[in-house]
């Protein structure tokens, strides 16, 4: 064989080398685009799932109360969202927008209670409670949820409204949300004569009315309303008003005069 021969040979075999060497670099580098690609989609899927938990607003409860709505025995109203207390007969209704987290509806309850209750107990008026879950949302926690979900437990039981007010006088500080814990609300509920039971316990721990308080935190915030608390006497606001604010004298009065109409 020719010299000539042997050197093209040759450069043919480093021709060919060189040639698997550029292949196995294109192929390293082709794994390499695939395996980024796959990571960054995970990371998107990540990014994805970090944002829709963001916007959960934090409330393990309310984002898991898909469920079926099951209303409280005994709710009121449309698609029944209201729990009612005093007599159906009477000639004035007073609806409440409240959230148990909600200090400016302690204040307001603390105000009134009294007047409220004689007022329903004479048989004059008749009020609707909508519950709201707006401090979860903007606090973070559960515990307007949750003692939500215990006041329809509390109405099944036929003791929603000293229920409601046990609620209220325990209310925690707004930025502490001790009424996401079930334990709690139990222990509070030791305060009603006979609420306390198996059943009672149950409905609590299984949360369920948690899609019913979200579905009448949904009403409320599909109404417009100003905030909580909202007061309406007949449909009409009266309470906010800073120019004419409302007294206990002056919602009594506002009652009685509704009667005799």
């Amino acid at each position: 064989m020719s010299e000539k021969n042997r050197e093209g040979k040759r450069s043919a075999r480093e021709r060919l080398a060189e040639e698997r060497e550029r292949q196995k670099a294109r192929d390293k580098q082709r794994r390499g685009l695939i395996v980024g690609a796959a990571v960054v989609g995970v990371l998107g899927l990540a990014a994805v799932v970090g944002l829709l938990a963001a916007n959960s607003g934090g409330d393990d409860k309310s984002d898991t109360s898909s469920g079926p709505v099951v209303a409280p025995k005994g709710a009121n109203g449309k698609d029944k969202l209201s729990l009612p207390l005093g007599k159906e007969s009477a000639k004035s209704t007073l609806d409440i927008w409240e959230d148990f987290r909600c200090p400016a509806c302690k204040q307001f309850e603390d105000a009134y209670r009294s007047t409220i209750h004689e007022l329903a107990d004479k048989g004059q008026l008749k009020v609707e409670y909508h519950l709201a879950t707006l401090i979860d949302k903007n606090l973070g926690g559960s515990g307007s949820l949750r003692a939500a979900n215990a006041a329809g437990c509390a109405q099944d039981a036929g003791k929603f409204p000293p229920y409601h007010d046990v609620l209220y006088k325990n209310q925690p500080e707004e930025s502490d949300d001790a009424f996401s814990k079930n334990a709690k609300l139990i222990e509070l509920a030791g305060q009603v004569d006979g609420l306390v039971t198996d059943s009672f316990k149950k409905c609590v721990e299984d949360g369920k009315h948690d899609s019913w308080a979200t579905e009448s935190n949904q009403a409320f915030q599909d109404a417009k309303l100003r905030g909580t608390p909202t007061v309406r006497l007949d449909g009409k606001d009266i309470f906010g008003d800073q120019q004419n604010p409302l007294t206990p004298a002056k919602l009594k009065k506002m009652v009685e005069d509704a009667n005799k109409g």
